[in-house]
């Protein structure tokens, strides 16, 4: 097993295998590969059952017994990612990460991310040992290596990170955290270019309770967290690289949650990614990395590989794995304890909201009355002019628009506008050209008529507006449609459903900070509802989900975790079911990460085959001004690509340009 430090509570998966004796494992395996074919599932199960350090005593009696290599007899009986797994096991961890950097480096091109990935993530020690550990197996040196195939600031991280001379002291300078923060924001922020060197010299040589402590100034500060400067400043592979040791700063195991993540989402599975880090990590932070795993993605870690792979490869991946922290439909309890902490994090970050569509500076509402009535007046329209001008303008600037286009011409510039342009880019303009509350007006009044009724409309509209938003759409929709929002709602809707929606239609929910006893009090009311009781259940968490404001109910959620080692999230999941349950859950993300939230919407709506223009349409129209760019950054944190380039990848002609020019940018 991993050397543990001192009063260290051990986290692997793996551990040392009881009774243990070398020899008859190596009898063993060698039964297993005598003769015709060889016995897998023995292999498999034995060697998934001993540590390393007894893999390497058994490689040693295997040589005595028989005079053979051991991991060249498996190399030669077994194939594919099966034998790539076993021998991956049987490597001591420093020869193992040794031969994953030399197969990076080796032949055409360079596999950067398996780089990025083992240098940014290990300890000091642990790069020690792979130094020289490759110096024992290649007779070559490392450094030298790197240096020969890469290149650039991404060359020089990598070397800095490779010395494995990172600072260990748990004492922080509160004036050198203070100074580092200053030394990074001009060097990237406030600087006409950026000045790489400083990046590289703090994140690199900085020891983690000191960085830890810099990116919270450094968010305090700047109103940004340092990924974002980082993804605004540099790029390429050097910005991969940097944001890797970010996340590794904060925490190795939740970055290892993402990775594993990332390599069996979507289409095919990175296999090599998956063996690489279930071999590495499985004796030293995998318990933590399956917690994590389970609270971010509301799935166990056993449960995507047992999807995902196949054959005696997924039964060797499930061994390392450890267990499935979905079988009793609860997940470890240090597992809430982690989420709660995130949600002490996020309690203390208050990041500012921005969108991507500002005022125009010189705005002449008079110019831009006179070219959009130029790009509409004869045979055929100018598309791209109305997409410039639209997008290029806030909201109280298109209605400025609007009044000069009807004082200049005597015409009605949206009448004018539905008649020039049709389809998606139609619905895109006229929306943005609407004020923010007729527009969220209509698209509930378009929800609920005809035969059938959008209920994920409904809930994203009416569970994500503040008070202010909602009672303006209350005015609008009654303004529009001659009807009060709470009737149209009473009448198409039914049951709890239609219950907590009238709630929140209400916009009287409380807008003051929190109340940690009130919350303690809110937390206990909806966990001692007992299981199966819906109706209890459903009218306890409406009481508090649909009046409290989102800061109570931020330490509320807290709170819940703390009593129960629930995520609220989770038990509406697992106690609620349909528009009830939906409409819940909308509340909770929306109160835990709302750009989270819309990001969410955002992929859901072009994944897959088809797209969902409506709800793409929707939340680009009514999130640009608001929040759009703070979306955009959830949107590559979590699904590893661009809005710009999920939007580029799933529409296209003047509808994906006025997408575009909403979005605001390449991230």
């Amino acid at each position: 097993m991993a050397k543990l430090a001192q009063g260290a509570k051990y986290r692997g998966s793996i551990h040392d295998f009881p009774d243990f004796n070398p020899n008859q494992d190596a009898e063993a395996l060698y039964t297993a590969m005598k003769g015709f074919g060889s016995d897998k599932e023995a292999i498999l199960e034995l060697i998934t059952s001993r540590s390393n350090r007894q893999r390497q005593d058994i490689c040693q009696s295997y040589k005595s017994l028989y005079g053979k290599d051991l991991i060249a007899d498996l190399k030669y009986e077994l194939t594919g990612k099966f034998e790539r797994l076993i021998v991956g096991l049987m490597r001591p961890l420093a020869y193992c990460d040794a031969k994953e950097i030399k197969d990076a480096i080796s032949g055409a091109g360079t596999d950067e991310k398996c780089l990025i990935e083992i240098l940014a993530s290990r300890t000091n020690e642990q790069i020690h040992q792979l130094v020289a550990a490759y110096k024992d197996a290649y007779e070559r040196d490392l450094e030298s290596d790197i240096i020969g195939d890469t290149s650039g600031h991404f060359q020089k991280m990598l070397i800095v990170l490779l010395q494995g001379t990172r600072e260990e002291d748990d004492v922080v300078s509160e004036d050198l955290v203070q100074q580092d923060v200053q030394d990074l924001y001009e060097a990237g922020e406030l600087k006409w270019g950026t000045d790489e060197a400083q990046f590289i010299y703090i994140l690199g040589n900085r020891s983690k309770q000191h960085l830890r402590l810099v990116f919270d100034e450094y968010l305090r500060t700047t109103g940004k967290p340092i990924e974002a400067s980082i993804r605004g400043e540099l790029s390429g592979d050097f910005e991969k690289l940097m944001l890797a040791v970010v996340k590794c700063i904060r925490s190795t195991s939740e970055y290892f949650a993402e990775r594993l993540f990332k390599a069996m989402k979507g289409l095919g599975t990175r296999d090599n990614t998956l063996i690489r880090i279930m071999v590495t990590r499985s004796e030293l932070d995998m318990l933590d990395i399956r917690e994590i795993f389970r609270t971010k993605y509301e799935k166990s870690l056993y449960s995507m590989i047992k999807n995902d792979t196949s054959g005696e490869y997924k039964k060797a991946l499930l061994k390392l794995c450890g267990g499935d922290d979905d079988a009793a439909g609860q997940f470890f309890p240090e597992a809430a304890q982690v989420a709660y902490q995130m949600w002490e994090l996020s309690a203390v970050s208050r990041v500012e909201l921005k969108g991507t569509v500002r005022p125009a500076d010189d705005f002449n509402p008079d110019a831009d009355a006179k070219a959009l009535r130029k790009a509409m007046k004869g045979i055929g329209t100018d598309e791209a002019t109305i997409i410039d001008i639209i997008t290029h303008r806030s909201n109280a600037q298109r209605q400025q628009i609007r009044q000069t286009f009807k004082s200049h011409f005597g015409r009605d510039l949206m009448a004018d506008l539905k008649s020039e342009i049709s389809g998606d880019l139609a619905r895109l303009i006229l929306g943005l050209m609407m004020p923010p509350a007729h527009y969220d007006a209509k698209q509930l009044k378009k929800a609920m008529e005809g035969a059938g009724t959008d209920e994920k409309a409904l809930i994203e509209i009416l569970a994500t507006r503040n008070n202010a938003e909602i009672r303006a759409i209350n005015e609008a929709y009654k303004e529009d449609y001659h009807k009060s929002l709470e009737d149209a709602l009473s009448s198409d809707t039914s049951g709890h459903f239609r219950r907590i929606l009238i709630s929140l239609a209400t916009g009287n929910r409380e807008e003051g900070g929190e109340d940690r006893d009130q919350a303690r009090e809110d937390a206990q009311e909806i966990a001692d509802t007992p299981s199966g009781d819906k109706t209890s259940l459903e009218t306890r968490f409406m009481t508090v989900l649909c009046t409290r404001s989102y800061p109570h109910l931020r330490r509320v959620f807290q709170e819940f975790i703390k009593m129960t080692n629930y995520d609220v999230e989770h038990v509406i999941k697992k106690e609620m079911s349909g528009d009830v349950r939906d409409v819940f859950v909308a509340i909770v993300q929306s109160v835990k990460n709302k750009p989270l939230f819309f990001a969410d919407k955002l992929y859901k709506s072009m994944k897959g085959a088809g797209t969902d223009e409506k709800t793409l349409t929707r939340v680009m129209v009514s999130r640009s001004e608001i929040d759009l760019l703070n979306i955009r950054r959830e949107f590559i944190e979590k699904y590893d690509k661009s809005l710009h380039q999920a939007i580029e990848g799933d529409t296209s002609g003047d509808f994906l340009k006025a997408l575009l020019a909403l979005c605001g940018g390449e991230d």
